[in-house]
């Protein structure tokens, strides 16, 4: 049985300068653009490199996406899943299960209160207490979990969140 790592990342922070927008058609703020890069620096720097990413097709999931992915090394398969754009942590969890069964990395770029549910559902009772505590204080733009368990993607249901990462904690 593979060990898989999931990678749970909110967009970055978005900008509400365009009273006029679509909520689907936000941009990322200044602010959201400095901490996508800095997310993606820092999954190359540890080395969690995605074999595949599902993301949102919102213009703010994905121009997180585009910036994160400049900063890694290789770039993995992407897919753009219009289920993920303000889903329920259940929607999110069922495109997960759909995953290219060879990818032992995944990451999902997506919306809260889905990602964060998620996160907070699948996390088990040997995941990490500082991790575990950030995750319950708050999911925030550009924050990431990471998440890893023995087993398919079909079969997820709880994972070991051996981190959660915010923008804030980085810089």
């Amino acid at each position: 049985m593979a060990t898989k790592q999931l990678l749970l990342l909110r967009h970055a922070k978005s900008s509400w300068d365009g009273a006029d927008l679509d909520d689907f058609d936000r941009p990322l703020a200044e602010r959201g653009l400095m901490a996508a890069k800095l997310m993606g620096r820092e999954l190359a720097a540890r080395g969690w490199l995605p074999d595949q990413a599902l993301v949102s097709p919102a213009l703010r999931t994905r121009d997180t996406w585009r910036l994160v992915a400049a900063e890694l090394p290789r770039q993995p398969r992407v897919s753009f899943a219009e289920a993920l754009y303000d889903a329920s942590s259940t929607h999110v969890l069922n495109q997960i299960r759909e995953a290219d069964p060879s990818s032992a990395c995944l990451v999902v770029v997506g919306h809260n209160p889905g990602l964060e549910d998620l996160a907070r559902g699948l996390a088990s009772s040997t995941s990490e207490a500082k991790a575990h505590k950030r995750l319950e204080e708050k999911f925030p733009t550009a924050a990431l979990a990471r998440f890893v368990f023995d087993g398919e993607w079909q079969a997820l249901s709880s994972a070991r969140l051996t981190h959660c990462l915010r923008p804030k904690d980085l810089s």
